[in-house]
């Protein structure tokens, strides 16, 4: 008992504080599912001992009233939170408990909706007009943000007519994620420090005292409840009162689904699980409740929580962890980037070691030191980052980490050039970057060599058979079947693989050689302009200049590589060995170039392309694949997940193609009427 009760005051101190830096302060030290790990276990210490429960505990509580310089409103209908499920059998004992409550009754539907990762806000409207805009605040007494709210383009100021007496509607403040990038974007220009994340950049954005600055801000609304109305239509469910509610001209989220069945619920939750980084906003869970509003009013209210409603949780894509050391790993390319040891921490659906920490200038800025508590990011496929420390867990004499001085695979010197933010190992003969170049040469993006994988490169390389990429090409196949693993039909198959990549045209041979600043797309276009290699040789850096889609940089970087002696030697003995020279464009000169000029970008996923056969479809008729939407872009082909580019497209009126149109495009090199 000593020592449940000795915990439960560290956790309420502890809740306590994180839930003040959220709730009134918008600066949050700890992320979301790291703060609701300490909520989950100081209910279940008070659940098992109840005679230290207290009406004070936070866990009571719904939001902060906080220090505010703005008025308070008091709430007429209690804007009330919602309990979480962390897992499929939370989920799937919350509907259970739900059935029983109703005598095991039927649920006619479930619905559910996202959860955004907002600022929950109440909209009161009398006889049509915004009287009243209010944050949460405790549930009971909010802030009057009335005139910041009214310079957010997605919130009437005028309901539609046939609106009631009085109508109140909740709803979320948010700040979608294009517009957050453009903001920081604006930040970093200005020399100004960026912020955070959209959640609690939304919520600082509201609570301006000055609504002039709230409106440079770009914050949307999504309205997902009533509270009090006076008059009205008679509702029968939840899905019958958003449709109203979007009637009277309010945004209503179009990611409305009900269902008959809970096992649909729970496959809904992993579909949107899957597809959470195609919004243009962000989420951080499911709401599911109970349609009928009638079953609603029977189940009723806990303290603090609707029975009708809970939150499914996402896997958390932010977690805190201990940075055990910070090392440095050399690319390809030389660079020397930063990396973080870290203890292991389940985060965006997987367990997480290592993060990057991109350069020193990131780690200086951001000021993680080793044996920091630190947040750590991982969103989808994306590679784990360190985002800040913790800076009330540092420990006692913590010291800023230095980049080291020397090269840890090849011992050479590490140099960070003037006004440059990477450092490099200049030893061109490291074995981490002699590797490298063997690795990208061979990826499907570039030369696309079946058999070339890590593990091998790095064998090869070792036992000396391989000093850099045009050596592929004259492996030594005897010795290579002397090796154990390496059975007659696995080196056939790896010199059919080397042998096929001969034919690949010059666009993904200049993408496989790492020339800086060449990407797929850049090779793409020189490769086009140039024809082939004696072409692209001969030509001058104003040539180079002049093509559209390079400028200066990119010519400089390809005009002087092509000019050092080991590249003279390198692609001689390419063109010894067999290499093709040409370009796609140039292979069927009977092509006609109907994409001259256009700019296509392609996103998504296509049913009869892949991204990579879609983009060399567009350069091949002559036209440029860039990697993101401009002003400049003549159309985006959209497939399925379009995600940013989609709305950043939409954002600057770019036409958008579908897969139909794209075929009709690469037919006849006309956007439809």
């Amino acid at each position: 008992m000593h020592e449940a009760a000795t915990r439960i005051d560290e956790l309420r101190a502890l809740v306590g504080y994180h839930f003040e830096r959220y709730h009134a302060e918008d600066e949050p030290e700890i992320p979301d599912a790291d703060y609701d790990a300490l909520v989950v276990e100081l209910r279940a210490l008070e659940a098992e001992y109840p005679e230290l429960a207290t009406n004070d505990s936070p866990t009571r509580r719904v939001g902060s009233a906080g220090r505010s310089t703005f008025d308070e409103v008091a709430h007429r209908v209690p804007l009330r939170s919602l309990d979480n499920a962390f897992d499929i059998d939370e989920l799937r004992a919350w509907s259970e408990r739900v059935l029983r409550r109703l005598d095991d009754d039927p649920v006619p539907a479930w619905a559910c909706e996202l959860k955004f990762d907002g600022l929950a806000v109440s909209l009161r409207y009398e006889d049509g007009h915004l009287v009243q805009a209010a944050t949460r605040g405790d549930g009971r007494v909010g802030e009057d943000v009335t005139a910041n709210v009214r310079t957010i383009d997605d919130v009437p100021d005028h309901l539609s007519d046939g609106a009631p007496a009085v109508v109140e509607v909740r709803g979320e403040v948010y700040m979608g994620r294009s517009a957050f990038e453009a903001l920081n974007a604006d930040q970093t220009a200005a020399g100004e420090r960026a912020y955070v994340n959209p959640r609690n950049t939304a919520a600082g954005s509201l609570r301006q005292k000055d609504a002039a600055v709230t409106a440079t801000r770009d914050l949307s609304f999504w309205a997902y409840q009533l509270g009090e109305m006076d008059g009205g239509p008679d509702l029968n469910s939840h899905g019958d009162t958003l449709t109203w509610l979007s009637t009277l001209g309010l945004p209503v989220n179009e990611h409305l689904h009900r269902f008959a069945d809970f096992d649909e619920v729970v496959a809904h939750v992993a579909r949107v699980e899957a597809s959470r980084h195609d919004l243009d906003y962000e989420i951080d869970g499911v709401v599911v409740k109970v349609d009928d509003l009638r079953l609603q009013e029977r189940l009723g209210f806990t303290a603090r929580a609707p029975r009708w409603a809970v939150a499914y949780k996402l896997p958390p894509e932010e977690r805190t962890t201990r940075l055990l050391n910070i090392e440095v790993s050399i690319g390809p390319g030389g660079q020397a980037t930063p990396f973080a040891r870290l203890e292991p921490v389940f985060v965006g659906g997987s367990t997480v070691t290592a993060a990057t920490l991109h350069n020193a200038d990131q780690v200086r800025e951001k000021d993680v030191r080793p044996g920091d508590l630190v947040v750590v990011r991982k969103a989808g496929d994306v590679i784990p980052e360190v985002l800040r420390p913790v800076l009330a867990d540092r420990p006692e004499g913590s010291r800023e980490w230095s980049f080291p001085k020397s090269c840890p695979e090849c011992g050479g010197p590490l140099v960070r050039l003037e006004g440059e933010a990477a450092t490099f190992c200049t030893d061109h003969a490291c074995p981490r970057q002699v590797r490298g170049r063997i690795e990208h040469f061979s990826s499907r993006g570039a030369m696309d060599i079946e058999g070339f994988g890590e593990q091998r490169v790095d064998l090869f390389v070792s036992e000396g058979l391989l000093a850099d990429v045009a050596g592929i090409y004259s492996l030594d196949y005897d010795r290579i079947s002397g090796w154990e693993g390496f059975g007659e039909t696995s080196v056939r198959n790896l010199r059919e693989a080397v042998e096929g990549s001969r034919d690949r045209p010059l666009g993904r041979l200049l993408f496989g050689l790492r020339i800086p600043h060449v990407g797929t797309t850049v090779a793409d276009v020189v490769a086009a302009a140039f024809g082939d290699l004696d072409g692209l040789e001969a030509a001058s850096i104003e040539d180079m200049e002049a093509v559209d889609g390079l400028g200066p940089v990119i010519a400089a970087s390809v005009y002087g590589w092509l000019r050092r002696p080991s590249s003279r030697d390198l692609l001689d003995r390419l063109r010894i060995a067999g290499v093709n020279l040409v370009a796609a464009s140039v292979v069927g000169t009977n092509v006609e170039p109907l994409l001259a000029g256009m700019a296509v970008v392609v996103t998504g996923t296509l049913a009869g392309y892949s991204r990579d056969e879609a983009k060399a479809a567009i350069v091949a008729l002559g036209g440029t694949s860039p990697g993101s939407v401009s002003a400049r872009t003549t159309a985006l082909v959209a497939g399925e997940g379009g995600g940013s580019k989609l709305a950043r497209a939409e954002e600057l009126g770019v036409p958008i193609l579908d897969e139909a149109a794209f075929d009709r495009l690469l037919d006849a090199g006309e956007l439809p009427g």
